[in-house]
Parts: C-alpha cells; sequence; structure tokens
C-alpha cells in the first residue's frame, strides 16, 4: 500500500470511527471492532486473517494491562468506603488553611487518578466538589474545570492508568520513568493553568452546585475557622493511611524502575527492584494497604458498600476478606468490565493498523523534512481524540502508528509516550463520555462545557507538552 493510499485509508476509517459513535450511537467496543475490521481488509488482509489478528491483539492488550484496570476499580470501592476521600480532601483543605478551596477537590482528583480510571475519579469527586463550592460561596465555574483539569492530567500522563499505561507498554517505554516525568509535566500544567485561568473564571457567570449534593449544607462565612469547611463524615482514617494505598503503587513502580538503572542486570539488586517495581505487585500491594483501613471501622464499610451496591450483601459478621476480596472485587469488575473491552479493542484495531508497512514510508519522509518529530506523536494524539472522543483509544491509535516510525524519528519510547498523553488532552469535547458524566454530575450545560471543560483541557494538554519538549531540550530523557 502506498502512503498516500494508507492516509485515505486512515482517514476513512477515522470518519467510520466517527460516524459509528456520534451518529448511529454504537457502543465503543463494536465501533472499533467494525473500524478494526475495515483497516484489515482495506490493507489487503483477508477476513479470517484479519478476524485472527484482532483476536490475538485483543488477547495481548487484555494481558497486559486487564489486570492493572480491575485493580484500580478495586481501589476505588475502597476509597469510598473506608472514607478515604474524605479524609484526602480535609488534607488539602487544611493544608490551604480554607483558602483556594477548588483545589482541594481538584488535587484529590489529581491523584486519585493515578491508579484509578479517569471516569471512576469523577463519580467520587463529584459530592465533594459541590459541597465545598456551598460551604466558601464559589460558583462551580471555579472549582469543576481544574477537577477536571486534575483528573485528565493524570488520566493521560501518569501510569497505572491504562491508557498511558498501555501507550508505555506499546512502545516499550520504562513505565516508572514515564511516570516521574509524567508527574512533572502534569504538576507544572497545572499550576500554570491554574495561575492563568483562575482569576478568569472567578469572574465568569456563576454557576450553582447542585441541589442533589448541598441540600442541607450551608454557606460559611469568612471569618469561620477552617474546621467549619470540612467534610463531616465519622471514623475516616487519617491523611497519611488515606493517601497511603493511592501513592504507594506509583511510588514502587518509580522506585524499581530508577533502581534497575543503576543495578548491573542479572544482580540480585536488579532482580529485586524488577520485582519490587512490577505494576501489578505494586497495584495489589495498594489494594492490601487500602484494605488494613477496615479494621476499627468495619460498620462503616459495611454500610456504605451495601449502599453502593444496592443490596444487603455484608454484616457485621461478614469477614476481612469477603469485604475486600469479594464485594470489593464484585463491584469493581462491574465497574472495569467497559474500561476493559474498550481498552482491548483498542487495542486490537492499533495492532492491525500498526501492521502496514507504509507507517515506515511515512516516517522515513517526515524525517527527511525540517518538520520537528517531537511533534507528531503529539499532533496524531490530539487529531485522533478530537474526532474518536476517547482519550484511550486516541492513545493507543497514535502509539500504534508511532511503533514504527521511532527509531526513523529518532524520538525515545518515553517522549512519545508522555507526547501522546499530552495531545489526547486536546480535543475533549461532546463525543467524549467523561464530557457528559462531567457536565451532568457537576451542574454544566453543553456550552458551558465547552466553555469551562474542554478549553482547560486543552491548555491543559499544550502546557504539558511545552514542558515536555523543554525536559526534552535538556537531554534528561
Amino acid at each position: 500500500m502506498t502512503p498516500m493510499m494508507f492516509i485515505i485509508m486512515l482517514v476513512s476509517a477515522i470518519i467510520i470511527l466517527t460516524v459509528l459513535t456520534l451518529k448511529l450511537k454504537m457502543h465503543p467496543v463494536i465501533t472499533l471492532f467494525l473500524t478494526a475490521t475495515f483497516i484489515g481488509l482495506a490493507s489487503g488482509v483477508s477476513i479470517t486473517d484479519t478476524f485472527a489478528s484482532i483476536k490475538n491483539y485483543f488477547g495481548s492488550t487484555l494481558g497486559n494491562i486487564g489486570i492493572m484496570i480491575i485493580f484500580g476499580a478495586i481501589l476505588a470501592s475502597g476509597i469510598s468506603d473506608t472514607g478515604a476521600a474524605s479524609s484526602i480532601v480535609n488534607f488539602f483543605i487544611k493544608l490551604f488553611r480554607g483558602k483556594r478551596l477548588e483545589l482541594a477537590p481538584a488535587l484529590t482528583g489529581f491523584i486519585m487518578s493515578i491508579p484509578v480510571f479517569g471516569d471512576i475519579a469523577i463519580i467520587l469527586n463529584a459530592p465533594i466538589s459541590a459541597i465545598l463550592a456551598k460551604r466558601k460561596k464559589m460558583g462551580m465555574q471555579q472549582v469543576a474545570p481544574f477537577v477536571n483539569l486534575g483528573l485528565t492530567l493524570t488520566h493521560g500522563l501518569v501510569p497505572p492508568t491504562p491508557g498511558v499505561l498501555a501507550v508505555s507498554i506499546t512502545l516499550g517505554a520504562d513505565v516508572g520513568t514515564v511516570i516521574l516525568w509524567g508527574l512533572v509535566c502534569s504538576i507544572v500544567s497545572f499550576v500554570v493553568s491554574y495561575i492563568i485561568l483562575s482569576p478568569v473564571y472567578a469572574k465568569c457567570e456563576y454557576i450553582e452546585p447542585l441541589a442533589d449534593y448541598t441540600e442541607g449544607i450551608e454557606a460559611v462565612d469568612e471569618n469561620e475557622s477552617v474546621d467549619t469547611l470540612l467534610i463531616k463524615e465519622e471514623n475516616c482514617p487519617g491523611a497519611f493511611a488515606s493517601f497511603l494505598p493511592l501513592l504507594l503503587p506509583a511510588v514502587m513502580i518509580a522506585v524499581g524502575s530508577i533502581g534497575k538503572v543503576f543495578a548491573e542486570e542479572g544482580s540480585a539488586a536488579y532482580k529485586f527492584y524488577n520485582i519490587f517495581g512490577d505494576t501489578i505487585l505494586a497495584l495489589f500491594c495498594g489494594i492490601i494497604c487500602l484494605g488494613l483501613l477496615v479494621f476499627g471501622r468495619k460498620s462503616k464499610v459495611v454500610a456504605k458498600a451495601n449502599m453502593a451496591s444496592g443490596e444487603a450483601e455484608l454484616t457485621e459478621k461478614s469477614s476481612w476478606s469477603e469485604i475486600v476480596f469479594g464485594n470489593w472485587v464484585g463491584r469493581a469488575l462491574k465497574i472495569a468490565i467497559g474500561a476493559l473491552l474498550i481498552t482491548a479493542m483498542g487495542g486490537a484495531m492499533g495492532g492491525i493498523l500498526r501492521e502496514n508497512e507504509a507507517i515506515s514510508v511515512i516516517g522515513k519522509s517526515i524525517a527527511e523534512t525540517n518538520f520537528p518529530a517531537i511533534l507528531v506523536p503529539f499532533l496524531l494524539a490530539a487529531i485522533l481524540m478530537t474526532v474518536c472522543g476517547s482519550m484511550t483509544t486516541a492513545s493507543m491509535t497514535a502509539a500504534a502508528l508511532m511503533v514504527e516510525l521511532l527509531p526513523i524519528l529518532a524520538i525515545s519510547p518515553v517522549v512519545a509516550t508522555l507526547a501522546i498523553g499530552a495531545g489526547s488532552m486536546v480535543g475533549w469535547h461532546v463525543n467524549n463520555s467523561g464530557f457528559w458524566i462531567f457536565t451532568s454530575l457537576y451542574g454544566f450545560d453543553t456550552k458551558q462545557g465547552l466553555k469551562y471543560f474542554t478549553s482547560t483541557n486543552a491548555i491543559g494538554g499544550i502546557l504539558a507538552f511545552a514542558c515536555l519538549v523543554l525536559i526534552s531540550f535538556t537531554g534528561l530523557i
């Protein structure tokens, strides 16, 4: 296939993906399957070989990241049941002494979205954001955009979030290094975005917090103490204990990766760091840490778990393992199934796409021009995100295209991974499920969602990419 025919095929695939999603309202799994089938057939592969490739890539993608998605969903269940989410928010309220209260749920989402899938973190943060806005007499336009930005930055740039983890694996990037520099780019982007946009949003139209979350909540006077602003929930764990299950996995993975750099390959130290930084082990340790928070607050956890599942599955006599590895896992599987299947089918489509030999020809053509190589993965992800509406799908498709281009364009896998993550934040709009979850749960209409969420995420993605470019020029990555 010639490069021109490949580009025509790629544009056609994007159109099919968009029409099936937006016009025919098909589920992303079927949309991705049909698009993958089209790509295989258009590439000259037989229908049986195309289906065989879909099965192989679907299975390999699921094998690489499936357990991590499930473990992240288990963490989401436990964070809610134990009251850890409220403790994290209260920590930030105290840290800022009741000032800039919009940062409390935003930074909670920033941290929570590292091991927990983004859409889940959105739901967990919605009532907290509304309550804090009502207490501090702020409009949701001052709070929600930064919650969204915090969630989206770590969702797109910091493993073990499934999308960026899958991209890291596809491109052969060291996961620990991606975590380290992904956090740096995310923090810089968030701080600069907040400094620029916070005074702007403070002067914009007032968007009232949803009454469903704020019934009975009264606003607090400026002269009241910080304690009056805290989320009132009995028997919550301390801040350190609440942060630990979320941060431990990222720390273990990062330490393992850094340790392997300084250890001799094959040595005992290298083997230790390789095991210590294993993604599955790290997330499982996070679950164990979270499970320990059940002790001393079992009644509360049982009540909240039963409320979340919609039936009285647990009682005071339920064992620890029944709560953590029974109820939490059962709820997690229901939460994770959509993300599992969409991510795996996205991997299948990307796998078929990257088999096309025209990609390397296009890469050589780009390399022969003066076009900045680092822009290629960023623009690919931004364009795909704009048209297909899924950060995970856009990222994985961009990664599939970049696999063969990395050596030609002389881009490191880590830089390409982070450029794709930053690009996937641009074009976050009405064809994205997260857009509708955010607007409905945070009280925005469509126009307001585009004004406050789409623009904020685009600015955040561009700033994260700018930070990445500066770091790459230093030679650190």
